[in-house]
């Protein structure tokens, strides 16, 4: 190794190593500037070493005009690449605003038709019936909640001792009205007795006893058929 190389290490190893772009960009310039060096000497096979220059056989490459040329490209990758990643940003950030607009949009237009479908459920009950207390019934049968459809039972129920006072049935409470009932003059008895037991069971074990949808709808429906037998609904 010449005096010369000697030199230029010197100086390389006098700059700092650390927050230099300038001595960053030398490296890499210097590294690559070996590799094409090295490449031409094999090509012309002189045996000179040109990687950095012989004072002695070749003149001195204009380092400084090549590493500017060299670093104003490294600048311009980064500029490139600064700007490519801004971009995906600000696409990203527009699909997000997107996605959540939609997603705002799908829920508006999904709370709209349940309204809409609940509206034309309460409507297909209420057509079903003028009496505003079986409406009731309905609605609180049609409810996803257990105590609602107790509360329909109880409420029918109710509606039952009312039409057995209607059709001159004596007795405290129906219990009484329905053992004091004629067979002859109420041909559904044995289903008011059916439905009546379900409702002291919901009003004497409270929540203890279990009342399922489908027992609650066989129970309503039940009521229903003594109600219409007397044109009560």
């Amino acid at each position: 190794m010449d005096a010369s190389n000697i030199n230029l290490d010197t100086t390389q190893l006098s700059q700092p190593a650390f927050v230099n772009l300038d001595y960053v960009f030398y490296k890499i310039y210097a590294f690559f500037h070996n590799i094409g060096g090295y490449f031409s000497d094999s090509e012309t096979g002189s045996g000179v070493d040109v990687r950095l220059g012989d004072a002695a056989n070749s003149p001195v490459v204009n380092s400084d005009w090549s590493l500017n040329l060299f670093k104003f490209f490294l600048y311009f990758l980064l500029l490139f690449f600064i700007t490519v990643i801004c971009y995906c940003a600000v696409r990203m950030l527009e699909i997000r605003k997107k996605e959540h607009e939609h997603l705002h949009h799908e829920i508006h237009e999904y709370a709209h038709k349940q309204k809409e479908k609940e509206a034309k459920a309460e409507k297909g009950i209420e057509s079903v019936s003028k009496n505003p207390r079986w409406v009731s019934v309905l609605k609180s049968l049609s409810s996803e909640n257990e105590a609602d459809w107790k509360v329909a039972v109880i409420d029918a129920d109710e509606m039952l001792a009312d039409l057995m006072d209607e059709l001159g049935f004596k007795g405290e409470n129906l219990g009484e009205k329905l053992k004091l009932a004629d067979r002859d003059k109420f041909h559904s008895l044995s289903a008011a007795w059916e439905v009546h037991t379900v409702r002291n069971r919901i009003a004497h074990e409270g929540s203890a006893f279990t009342l399922t949808t489908r027992e609650a709808k066989r129970v309503i429906a039940l009521y229903e058929q003594i109600f219409r037998e007397f044109g009560y609904i």
